[in-house]
């Protein structure tokens, strides 16, 4: 892949470059009210819930937390209290990078313009990328697409932005489900998976694997 020089390097935001500790928020909530394995299941299927309702028609993050948040609670019959999502979606925009990322995105950027597609709401989202040490030519939100990822129309939304299409970029992210299968099916050929452990590798799907942001000047040739 160094052969390849992208137009745009373009990134997932939480999970991939910012360490997206909704679980912990999550858990946290609900410390009082369950045990050890009861919560493993809520926040199994919290994030379940999550992919499954950015799915549909764009509703704002904050609403989506809410619903997932509660569809876990009450198929584990636990009582929901909505200030319990509220106070999850408000700490999103305190968290920061994970720590191999804002060295390794500055150097990159020295070469690259950098771009971030991310399933987030616009009055968040800047508090964490301001965190992550890089300049960013441009942050696409779902907000913006009225689309989340996995929705194809997402991405479509950015190369419509970017003025590109999906032979101009190197997309990087940790997640198959939300990033990777789809940019495979859009065409993008130059994929990095970042394996931060998040689900399992599926070779299928075409891409170079680093284990951190700290491996991504390496695939770029720098």
């Amino acid at each position: 892949m160094s052969n390849f020089r992208p137009k745009y390097i373009t990134f997932d935001c939480y999970g991939t470059l910012i360490d997206f500790r909704i679980a912990d928020a999550a858990r946290e909530m609900l410390a009082s009210a369950l045990d050890e394995a009861s919560m493993a299941r809520v926040v199994a299927d919290f994030t379940a819930f999550r992919r499954d309702e950015v799915l549909g028609d764009w509703k704002p993050y904050d609403q989506v937390i809410h619903n997932a948040l509660e569809r876990a609670c009450r198929r584990n019959a636990v009582v929901f209290r909505p200030q319990d999502a509220r106070a999850i979606y408000e700490r999103i925009p305190s968290w920061g990078p994970h720590p191999d990322v804002p060295k390794a995105l500055a150097a990159v950027a020295k070469e690259f313009p950098l771009v971030i597609l991310s399933n987030a709401s616009d009055s968040q989202i800047m508090s964490n990328v301001e965190k992550l040490g890089a300049p960013f030519h441009a942050v696409v939100t779902a907000e913006q697409a009225r689309a989340y990822k996995p929705r194809l129309r997402a991405f479509e939304y950015m190369f419509e932005q970017l003025g590109c299409g999906p032979q101009d970029v190197l997309h990087c992210s940790s997640s198959f489900r939300y990033d990777l299968m789809s940019a495979h099916d859009l065409g993008i050929r130059h994929k990095v998976w970042v394996n931060r452990g998040h689900e399992p590798a599926n070779p299928y799907y075409g891409y170079v694997e680093i284990k951190d942001i700290s491996g991504l000047p390496a695939v770029v040739g720098l």
